[in-house]
């Protein structure tokens, strides 16, 4: 009797956070959708594994002024975007330290991504996949049977 109610309660809990999951990505797609209104939308991210994990999204004008920009920043999927300020007007190509003086470390990393990414596609190239854990298990996992072959 009691596992059943062990299942009950894991299935329960991954039924919620499949839920609030959900509702976090309609989050970002709206407001993806608000700042694609304004412009083009630079993203930047850097996941967190333990510590909070972070996006930002920059809506940029044709001549890469920014014109608005938002942040994510949390640990739970109850984590919300919220207006980013002090880069409206700024040139995101030529965003540096001292214009993130007032950011986290998180951040920091986020809005270099955006940078980086909107040099990239701008320059024509394409963003490079970030390989995830599962798939550098799944690498390691590879050549060590390549290695017994």
């Amino acid at each position: 009797m009691n596992m059943i109610m062990i299942i009950i309660f894991m299935a329960g809990a991954f039924a919620v956070q499949m839920g609030l999951g959900f509702l976090q990505i309609k989050h970002f797609s709206k407001a993806y959708a608000e700042m694609r209104r304004i412009g083009k939308v630079a993203i930047g991210k850097k996941p967190g594994k333990i510590r909070s994990g972070t996006i930002v999204l920059f809506a940029v004008s044709k001549s890469g002024r920014i014109l608005k920009a938002k942040k994510m920043q949390g640990v739970t999927v109850m984590a919300t975007f919220r207006d980013l300020h002090g880069f409206e007007d700024k040139n995101i190509r030529h965003l540096n330290e001292e214009d993130m003086t007032h950011c986290n470390k998180l951040l920091k990393a986020a809005i270099q991504d955006a940078v980086s990414n909107y040099k990239i596609i701008m320059s024509g190239g394409v963003i490079q996949e970030k390989s995830s854990l599962f798939r550098n298990m799944m690498v390691k996992a590879e050549r060590m049977v390549a290695v017994k072959k």
